[in-house]
């Protein structure tokens, strides 16, 4: 992309010297011009009309007066509109001349800031490049522009306001190598039963509504009661199993009703009787239109248990269609998806067992599909007198837009809560 398009600045001057009634179906502005040749024709232009005349050679060149001479003569103004072809791409061009403009104002204030860093100035810059960004014509679709200057207003925002733009998930490990969870993104974590899945899930959605986010969790396993139980014991540090017969310390009653006092002033939402897209996205959809600005996150537990809008002949299709979906529904919600997944029985054939991509029971498309595909393995689930015991590895074998490779988080299996491994 120019930051100076001298040959559609010249190619707007022509067309409207060749047909001035075109000067009425312009936005562009005098400022718009990079080259002062054509900032004066244009100045001349506008003059023109102000006086209630039609733009053509005579009226232009009159207007000019002295100034004829600073932009090369009546031969120039001849060669402008002997150059124009057609007038049909006029607005193409002014696309382009704006597009420039744009890009050489947020380079401007870009450098400037640059050479004098302060608060006041990020402020005054992000403020700025977002009014460059609005300069010009109304689009339906960004222009490359666009894009530059926002990623540009990205790279200058405070450290605060990024954090605010992506879901850390409090591993740390797992947020240096994935910057967190990125809006738009599937995130599919995959594991055999019992392994900890949905405790790694239930936390990523109670962090993140602990955080001030809104969080929603579409369980097609287990009920709401059973899942809060989970959440319950993994805020509160008690171990769950304590839950099949009731019996509690008086401290375990102390944390549990403290805990329950903090979920209970969380945005959480909890839905076990939704098994479709369509009905999760309907779900997710009436909250986001009531609480707009609210930082959303989605867990889906699990993908192999729900069911497609449609009827497909083999499963593996049924499956593919499903995070195609899911993968379409982040995106135009803008929000990340973090969906689990069943491995199949092949892995535990293996001497090896750490999950590899074609583990992935009716696999379909979940590869294509998912921007992170990572898989959780414990090497005491297989052996119970391992030397790493409480250890859970997170691989990620696929990372769209990042580095792939292991991640080891400790894992407490009686309150199903991840902590960082102390090094």
């Amino acid at each position: 992309m120019k930051n100076v398009n001298y040959e559609a600045e010249a190619a707007i001057i022509g067309i409207v010297l060749v047909d001035g009634s075109l000067y009425h179906d312009l936005v562009i502005q005098e400022v718009h011009f990079h080259e002062n040749t054509h900032r004066l024709i244009f100045k001349a232009m506008e003059n023109v009309i102000a006086q209630d005349s039609f733009i053509d050679l005579v009226t232009v060149t009159t207007e000019l007066g002295h100034h004829i001479t600073d932009i090369g003569g009546t031969d120039y103004l001849l060669k402008l509109a002997e150059s124009i072809a057609s007038t049909a791409a006029l607005k193409h061009y002014e696309t382009l001349v704006i597009d420039a403009y744009r890009l050489r104002q947020a380079r401007k204030q870009a450098l400037h800031f640059i050479n004098e860093p302060t608060e006041t100035g990020l402020s005054k810059l992000i403020q700025q490049l977002q009014h460059y960004q609005m300069t010009g014509m109304s689009q339906d679709e960004k222009t490359l522009t666009d894009y530059l200057i926002d990623i540009t207003a990205d790279m200058c925002m405070s450290q605060d306001t990024t954090e605010n733009s992506r879901y850390l998930t409090s591993i740390q490990t797992l947020d240096d190598m994935t910057g967190g969870l990125q809006k738009g993104e599937l995130f599919v974590v995959a594991a055999r039963p019992s392994v900890g899945k949905t405790a790694f899930a239930l936390q990523l959605a109670t962090k993140h509504a602990e955080a001030g986010g809104t969080s929603f969790v579409f369980s097609l396993e287990m009920g709401t009661k059973q899942l809060l139980q989970r959440m319950i014991s993994s805020h509160a540090r008690i171990n769950s199993q304590k839950w099949r017969n009731m019996v509690f310390s008086t401290e375990d009653y102390e944390r549990a009703l403290s805990a329950i006092g903090d979920i209970s002033e969380w945005r959480l939402f909890i839905y076990d009787t939704l098994r479709t897209v369509t009905s999760i996205r309907s779900a997710i959809r009436q909250h986001i239109a009531a609480q707009a600005g609210n930082r959303h996150l989605v867990v889906i537990d699990y993908l192999q248990l729900m069911t497609p809008g449609d009827h497909y002949e083999r499963r593996e299709l049924e499956i593919g269609a499903i995070t195609r979906e899911l993968k379409q529904l982040a995106v135009e919600l803008d929000i990340p998806i973090v969906l689990l997944s069943q491995l199949s029985r092949s892995v535990d054939k293996r001497q090896d067992k750490r999950p590899l991509m074609s583990d992935l029971r009716e696999s379909g498309n979940i590869e294509q599909d998912a921007d992170v595909v990572s898989f959780l393995y414990r090497d005491d689930y297989y052996d119970y007198a391992s030397k790493h015991t409480g250890v859970m590895e997170m691989i990620l074998a696929k990372q769209r837009n990042g580095p792939t490779g292991t991640i080891q988080m400790a894992f407490n299996k009686e309150n199903g809560r991840f902590e960082n491994i102390q090094v």
